[in-house]
């Protein structure tokens, strides 16, 4: 029976493309851009990737086409402006894709099954737009230069909008933090700092590969990438690793151990090209004892009743006690970059902030501290914090008093957008575009395809 379920809804998605899909071809140039082809493949690559992603795209067979057209003008621009990808990014963007359809499908098995693809293949597709996506952002930057929006720009766009016509924003609000990183022994140093140098004796040695024992053994998640970081530039890393991996200059010697934030690690040179350099690394993260995070949290519950007992305030914790050096100069308010907004802010979405402290933050009223808790930080560190709700800001329309910054941005994003587009419009007059009968009937975005 649910063969036959299968086979029903395998007819119905079949039946649902177009005629010119529905033919036993293998693959078919559809459309020309310049002297790059855009093949049927890649509009059903493209696909998949967005039914991974959970969007639908309405007229997918219309839509991306043009997409993947106008993609083609950006990268044949950032190739005339020598601009490059970035490696780490890719690894980067591509491994949170993969993490983010792990977790919506479960196991790696559904996952390959839905996507009709390996675990591989789908990294290595997701680096590939991950690339694409890098040099075609800094060829818009460009395109867009330098919008400058004042003030009162941004007040007379928005006067005549009605209230409820602005955008939405959610409920928000503002986190202070105090964060104590438990210690570790120095036997545990030793054993970790031992078993690396072993490591180090057997790559130099040529009893083993480096790649192969990052396989193996690296926490890092460069790991199933056999500790390959990709050519990346020296502020990307932390200083402890950028310095060693900068000072490298022989690809058959492994560096010493180098201590930094995320633990210790091995380091092995690649290449250099211009700024950039790639390495493979080993990271090992030391093990600390249960009694060391029940220690931390005794001490983070007896900060939390001085406070209260106003001994002293948050802030003044935060700034004498906390061990998290990105919020403790700044009265333990922690802050993020808007993905709205590109800009930096203190104000959260519930949704945008690690799940433990989200937990926490929703029991509490402004001004209320949490018990002491621990939770795995961003750098991969099990740590012991208590947080304290100093604001929340109830959802509303969009105003200039309160939401500036945001509606800032729109007026400047939309005059970017507009040279962007004018931008694509004089570029198809001069690029020569084919495309396949079959393929032009669609209403696309940009008139001017159809020459």
């Amino acid at each position: 029976m649910n063969k036959i379920k299968g086979l029903f809804l395998l007819f119905l998605a079949v039946a649902a493309l177009p005629c010119w899909a529905q033919k036993n071809v293998v693959d078919e140039v559809i459309w020309v851009v310049g002297d790059e082809p855009i093949l049927l493949s890649d509009v059903e690559e493209a696909r998949v990737g967005y039914e991974m992603s959970g969007q639908a795209v309405e007229n997918a067979y219309c839509v991306i086409p043009e997409q993947l057209a106008i993609q083609k003008l950006f990268l044949h621009q950032a190739e005339l402006d020598s601009i490059e990808a970035d490696e780490a990014y890719a690894i980067k963007m591509a491994d949170a894709q993969i993490n983010q359809n792990l977790q919506r499908y479960g196991t790696r098995e559904n996952l390959e099954a839905i996507a009709r693809r390996t675990v591989s293949q789908l990294r290595d597709m997701y680096k590939k737009q991950a690339r694409d996506d890098y040099r075609i952002k800094n060829v818009q930057r460009k395109i867009a230069g330098d919008i400058k929006v004042t003030p009162a720009e941004v007040r007379e766009y928005f006067k005549n909008v009605p209230q409820d016509s602005l955008p939405y924003v959610q409920t928000q609000v503002e986190v202070q933090i105090i964060t104590t990183e438990p210690k570790v022994s120095k036997e545990e140093v030793e054993r970790v700092e031992s078993r690396l140098r072993e490591f180090a004796r057997r790559v130099n040695s040529g009893e083993s590969d480096f790649a192969t024992l990052a396989r193996f053994y690296s926490q890092d998640g460069s790991a199933r990438n056999g500790g390959e970081l990709g050519y990346t530039g020296k502020g990307v890393w932390v200083p402890e690793f950028a310095n060693v991996a900068f000072s490298l200059t022989d690809p058959k010697k492994v560096s010493k151990v180098v201590r930094s934030e995320f633990g210790f690690h091995i380091i092995q040179l690649i290449g250099k090209r211009g700024d950039k350099v790639n390495v493979r690394h080993i990271l090992l993260k030391p093990e600390i004892e249960d009694s060391e995070y029940e220690r931390g949290v005794a001490r983070l519950d007896s900060i939390a009743n001085d406070i209260r007992a106003e001994k002293f305030t948050f802030e003044q914790a935060a700034y004498n006690l906390s061990d998290d050096k990105d919020t403790r100069n700044n009265n333990g308010l922690m802050g993020h970059i808007s993905m709205e907004t590109g800009s930096r802010t203190s104000r959260f979405k519930m949704e945008e902030l690690p799940s433990e402290i989200a937990a926490q933050i929703e029991k509490l009223q402004p001004g209320e501290i949490s018990p002491a808790f621990t939770w795995v930080n961003e750098k991969g560190q099990m740590v012991c914090s208590v947080v304290k709700l100093k604001k929340r800001i109830e959802g509303h329309h969009a105003n200039v008093t309160e939401d500036f910054q945001m509606l800032k941005n729109l007026v400047t994003e939309k005059r970017s957008q507009e040279k962007v587009d004018s931008w694509i419009k004089e570029k198809i007059k001069k690029t020569y575009v084919r495309i396949n009968p079959d393929w032009k009937g669609c209403d696309f975005q940009y008139p001017y395809w159809a020459k």
